[in-house]
């Protein structure tokens, strides 16, 4: 293709802009999970605190945030009171009107938590249940119990949370379509305000991954994965929730504002170690090192493990790409204004291509993926990843 130069050359104006911080701490590594982190004492995660303020720091000046997300590892690990001094520290720094979620692990959590984040300005909970299937916890390597992902959803309400969201995970080896339709009606049941449902991922040198490789475990069929991801579209509808991303379902007006950022290729800042990030017009990722990365920090030095520019079609190119996850797709009109590129012309080829087997439509003057073609999106969106 040879699409000609950008209309613009903006990529990443940061007029606004969004936080993430990665609070590495947890009480044990899960079964599955490749995101970095670690157990840690108190001066440890003092050192973790004290290195996330600089790093904001070295960013300066930056303007407020209009979303700030705490994920991990587990937030709710961290002890409570450098918990607390950390939202202390980062919540003024968002507009007013920010969405400012925790990630928790719901055996970490209870009334007096709840109370003292929200009057520390969190505002939205993302609770990482996973499933309401005991033995499915115990083979994922949860802490936690059904109880305590019931007793969670309490006292976050009583504390007077309303935008409550569960993580939950389908296609656990051993597990059926019954399973997950017992899951998936529990978590219906509490009546949260947002679901992501994700398959469950082997990647990484994960226990999982090393165990499936010695022959211990075999992971569920494509088709029983297929019927399961559909069966959620279904009956999360159903139940009165928008589908707005492949993974992400939510009640009208509760859609994760963070994400949808992700999405949309907007500018946002990863502090904390493994923390990515996408701020004028580069592409970090800090060093997954605790350590390394306080040193990094103390030296008044970015602890970036990579960083890149991307060039005005790598830009759209990844626009393109995160777009193509959301329900909405691309909306032609602002992929020109954002990467100065016209969609059409862009990627002529595989979007005749994808038309023509019913992987992708016009709707409302948008291109997005068919529903056909969610459980196969990554075959799809490959194709818009370079022109």
């Amino acid at each position: 293709m040879n699409p000609g130069a950008p209309h613009s050359s903006a990529l990443n104006t940061p007029a606004d802009c969004s936080v993430y911080i990665h609070i590495p701490f947890c009480t044990r590594k899960c079964r599955y999970c490749a995101f970095y982190s670690i157990t840690a004492d108190a001066s440890q995660q003092q050192d973790y605190l004290n290195a996330v303020r600089r790093e904001l720091e070295m960013y300066a000046p930056c303007p407020s945030f209009s979303t700030v997300f705490l994920g991990g590892g587990s937030p709710s690990a961290m002890q409570r009171d450098l918990l607390y001094a950390l939202l202390d520290w980062i919540t003024p720094q968002a507009q007013p009107d920010a969405e400012r979620t925790i990630e928790v692990n719901p055996r970490q959590t209870d009334a007096e938590f709840f109370d003292q984040i929200r009057r520390r300005g969190i505002n939205r909970i993302s609770i990482g249940a996973q499933s309401f299937n005991p033995k499915e916890l115990t083979f994922l390597g949860r802490i936690h119990d059904v109880q305590d992902i019931l007793q969670c959803v309490h006292d976050a309400r009583t504390a007077g949370f309303d935008n409550i969201g569960l993580d939950l995970i389908f296609a656990i080896p051993g597990s059926t379509l019954s399973d997950w339709k017992d899951s998936l009606d529990k978590a219906i049941a509490l009546q949260p305000r947002h679901i992501s449902a994700y398959s469950l991922t082997y990647e990484g040198d994960t226990p999982l991954v090393r165990d499936t490789a010695a022959g211990q475990i075999t992971p569920v069929s494509d088709e029983l994965d297929r019927r399961m991801y559909e069966f959620t579209i279904d009956t999360l509808a159903a139940a009165g929730f928008q589908q707005y991303e492949i993974s992400n379902f939510a009640r009208p007006g509760f859609e994760c504002r963070h994400n949808l950022r992700y999405w949309k290729n907007r500018p946002y800042i990863g502090l904390g170690p493994a923390a990515a990030g996408w701020f004028r017009d580069k592409r970090t990722e800090n060093i997954p090192d605790l350590q390394s990365y306080i040193a990094a920090i103390e030296h008044r030095q970015f602890a970036y493990e990579s960083e890149h520019s991307p060039s005005p079609e790598e830009f759209a190119c990844e626009t393109a790409v995160l777009n193509l996850r959301t329900r909405t797709g691309i909306e032609p009109v602002e992929f020109q204004r954002q990467t100065g590129y016209d969609i059409a012309a862009l990627f002529a080829a595989p979007i005749a291509e994808h038309l023509h087997q019913a992987h992708l439509e016009w709707h409302k003057g948008c291109l997005r993926l068919t529903r056909s073609a969610l459980g196969i999106a990554d075959t799809v969106l490959c194709d818009f990843a370079a022109v």
